[in-house]
Protein backbone atom coordinates (compact mmCIF):
# COMPACT_ATOMS: atom_id res chain seq x y z
CA UNK A 1 0.00 0.00 0.00
CA UNK A 2 3.06 2.78 0.90
CA UNK A 3 4.11 1.93 -2.89
CA UNK A 4 0.53 3.15 -4.24
CA UNK A 5 0.56 6.09 -1.94
CA UNK A 6 3.64 7.10 -3.33
CA UNK A 7 2.57 6.65 -6.66
CA UNK A 8 -0.46 8.08 -6.29
CA UNK A 9 2.24 11.21 -4.62
CA UNK A 10 4.03 11.13 -7.18
CA UNK A 11 1.30 11.88 -9.70
CA UNK A 12 -0.53 14.43 -7.72
CA UNK A 13 3.05 16.11 -7.69
CA UNK A 14 3.00 16.38 -11.50
CA UNK A 15 -0.66 18.22 -10.89
CA UNK A 16 0.82 20.83 -8.85
CA UNK A 17 4.06 21.69 -11.05
CA UNK A 18 1.35 21.76 -14.14
CA UNK A 19 -0.94 24.06 -11.50
CA UNK A 20 2.28 26.59 -11.27
CA UNK A 21 2.66 26.91 -14.64
CA UNK A 22 -1.00 27.90 -14.77
CA UNK A 23 -1.61 30.30 -11.83
CA UNK A 24 0.43 32.59 -13.77
CA UNK A 25 3.21 33.17 -10.68
CA UNK A 26 0.16 32.71 -8.68
CA UNK A 27 -1.73 35.61 -9.86
CA UNK A 28 -4.67 33.58 -11.03
CA UNK A 29 -6.92 32.35 -7.87
CA UNK A 30 -8.37 28.93 -8.86
CA UNK A 31 -5.32 27.23 -10.75
CA UNK A 32 -3.42 28.65 -7.58
CA UNK A 33 -5.70 27.14 -5.20
CA UNK A 34 -5.97 23.85 -7.03
CA UNK A 35 -1.96 24.32 -7.21
CA UNK A 36 -1.50 24.21 -3.26
CA UNK A 37 -3.87 21.65 -2.68
CA UNK A 38 -2.39 19.80 -4.99
CA UNK A 39 1.23 20.13 -3.18
CA UNK A 40 -0.50 19.30 0.26
CA UNK A 41 -2.09 16.65 -1.07
CA UNK A 42 1.27 15.31 -2.62
CA UNK A 43 2.91 15.62 0.70
CA UNK A 44 0.64 13.75 2.65
CA UNK A 45 0.51 10.66 0.28
CA UNK A 46 4.13 11.15 0.80
CA UNK A 47 4.39 10.94 4.20
CA UNK A 48 1.97 8.01 3.93
CA UNK A 49 4.08 6.19 1.76
CA UNK A 50 7.41 6.36 4.25
CA UNK A 51 5.90 4.41 6.50
CA UNK A 52 7.17 1.52 4.45
CA UNK A 53 9.37 2.90 2.25
CA UNK A 54 12.75 4.22 3.20
CA UNK A 55 13.36 8.04 2.86
CA UNK A 56 16.04 8.21 0.42
CA UNK A 57 14.28 5.86 -1.90
CA UNK A 58 10.56 7.41 -1.57
CA UNK A 59 12.22 10.97 -2.15
CA UNK A 60 13.85 9.65 -5.44
CA UNK A 61 11.06 8.30 -6.54
CA UNK A 62 8.31 10.92 -5.86
CA UNK A 63 10.48 14.09 -7.36
CA UNK A 64 11.56 11.49 -10.33
CA UNK A 65 7.67 10.71 -11.26
CA UNK A 66 7.11 14.23 -10.90
CA UNK A 67 10.29 15.11 -13.28
CA UNK A 68 9.39 12.66 -15.87
CA UNK A 69 5.88 13.28 -15.72
CA UNK A 70 6.11 17.02 -16.06
CA UNK A 71 8.74 16.62 -18.40
CA UNK A 72 6.46 14.58 -20.33
CA UNK A 73 3.14 16.87 -20.55
CA UNK A 74 5.80 19.90 -21.00
CA UNK A 75 6.69 18.39 -24.33
CA UNK A 76 2.98 17.36 -24.88
CA UNK A 77 0.98 20.60 -23.68
CA UNK A 78 3.81 23.24 -24.25
CA UNK A 79 6.14 22.18 -27.18
CA UNK A 80 8.53 21.95 -25.12
CA UNK A 81 11.93 19.92 -26.63
CA UNK A 82 11.68 16.47 -27.53
CA UNK A 83 15.50 16.23 -28.73
CA UNK A 84 16.81 12.89 -28.25
CA UNK A 85 19.38 13.58 -25.53
CA UNK A 86 16.53 14.87 -23.36
CA UNK A 87 14.18 11.84 -24.22
CA UNK A 88 17.18 9.32 -23.24
CA UNK A 89 17.78 11.25 -19.55
CA UNK A 90 14.33 10.81 -19.09
CA UNK A 91 14.59 7.37 -19.60
CA UNK A 92 17.44 7.38 -16.99
CA UNK A 93 15.27 8.64 -14.69
CA UNK A 94 12.60 5.88 -14.95
CA UNK A 95 15.40 3.26 -14.65
CA UNK A 96 16.95 4.91 -11.57
CA UNK A 97 13.05 4.61 -10.61
CA UNK A 98 12.46 1.06 -11.14
CA UNK A 99 16.14 0.34 -9.94
CA UNK A 100 14.87 1.65 -6.42
CA UNK A 101 12.03 0.00 -6.57
CA UNK A 102 13.73 -3.16 -6.94
CA UNK A 103 16.23 -2.75 -4.31
CA UNK A 104 14.12 -1.47 -1.62
CA UNK A 105 12.54 -3.60 0.61
CA UNK A 106 8.99 -3.31 1.51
Amino acid sequence: MAWVALLAAGLVEIAGALGLKYSDGFSKPLPTLATVAAVALSFALLTLSLRAVPLGTAYAVWTGIGAVGTAILGIALFGESADIARLVCIGLIVVGMIGLKIAAPG
